[in-house]
């Protein structure tokens, strides 16, 4: 038997027993470690806004139950393999599933975790492999500038990301002065929305708020790009299309780790991706984003302050036993 994390209602999550069979073949037995908590994603799902239309688009690999309640969800799991594959016993992976004290996984979605990376930032891997998806599609340029707006854990793994690129210039926008802390640690610099200057080559939009798209589209440079990497689950979104949008030629693209960049689709398989995001992590910087840990005994309650409110870490995280 183990305890996994429902959402229930909007607002309300509780921790259920269930039976967790014995892994079959080509099946490994995890007990988890560690978790994240996707603050964007989650928190669409806590309050129950995720929208009909897209019930199936946001199924998560290994969640159970069904949009909007009760529903087993998360991706980000850390664990020890228990039994399984021989290649797989006693080695930490990260998996694509939901808050659980112990789970059986197929074993190829079980990516070993480098020795150099800890349980605890290894939870950030599906949020590195977001951000690895978005510059897949953004295609940064050596030297070029670029404007990220929202500080989030997606905009800061992008911002740090982008300062592995010689000659890139690499802003974070956020309308949390405290967030400047952060960037700076990572080797980006920042602004704050009203500070903002014109004419950015390259602009990603991760700050889930429509106004920093609207912010982003009215600091674009000439043929500027703007990747929007957000998403706003039921919310409707209004955009200035018409002022200089056509005048200065800009290019609006929306990025999502469910479908792979045309760059690279076909050419990585999901494994592959994941396997490279955790290497990525390999950088003791990336720890500034993680919040203190929450025992999973105490989830259900602390879970609506972790997605709901103001936060100083971007990623909030779980240990789980002793």
């Amino acid at each position: 038997m183990a305890r996994a994390l429902w959402y229930v209602a909007p607002g309300q999550a509780a921790l259920r027993e269930e039976r967790v069979p014995p892994p079959g073949p080509g099946e490994a037995l995890v007990r988890m470690s560690a978790s994240g908590l996707s603050r964007g994603t989650e928190r669409l799902v806590l309050g129950g806004r995720v929208p009909e239309s897209q019930w199936g688009a946001m199924r998560a690999p290994l969640m159970a139950g069904g949009f909007p309640f009760p529903v087993k969800y998360g991706y980000a799991a850390i664990g020890v393999v228990e039994a399984g594959p021989a290649a797989l016993l006693g080695r930490r992976v990260f998996c694509l599933h939901p808050h659980q004290e112990r789970f059986v996984a197929p074993a190829p979605m079980c990516i070993p975790v480098p020795d150099g990376v800890p349980d605890l930032r290894a939870v950030l891997a599906a949020n590195m492999e977001t951000a690895l998806n978005i510059l897949w599609d953004a295609r940064p340029v050596l030297g070029e500038r670029v404007l990220v707006i929202g500080a989030g854990v997606v905009g800061l793994l992008v911002a740090a990301l982008l300062g592995r690129i010689p000659g890139v210039e690499a802003v974070l926008c956020d309308t949390d002065p405290a967030r400047a802390g952060l960037a700076a640690s990572l080797g980006a610099g920042f602004a704050a929305p009203e500070a903002v200057a014109e004419g950015w080559e390259l602009v990603i939009h991760a700050s889930g708020n429509p106004a920093g798209l609207r912010l982003g589209l009215e600091r674009a440079a000439f043929e500027a790009r703007i990747v929007e990497a957000s998403w706003y689950g039921d919310r409707p979104v209004s955009l200035p299309l018409g002022e200089a949008f056509h005048a200065r030629r800009l290019s609006l693209v929306s990025s999502q780790v469910g479908q792979v960049a045309p760059a690279m689709r076909g050419r990585r398989t999901h494994a592959e991706r994941l396997a490279l995001a955790l290497a990525l992590l390999e950088d003791a910087r990336l720890d500034a984003l993680l919040a203190p840990p929450v025992r999973f005994d105490d989830l259900p309650e602390a879970l609506p302050g972790l997605l709901e409110g103001e936060a100083i870490w971007p990623c909030p995280t779980i240990l789980y036993g002793e």
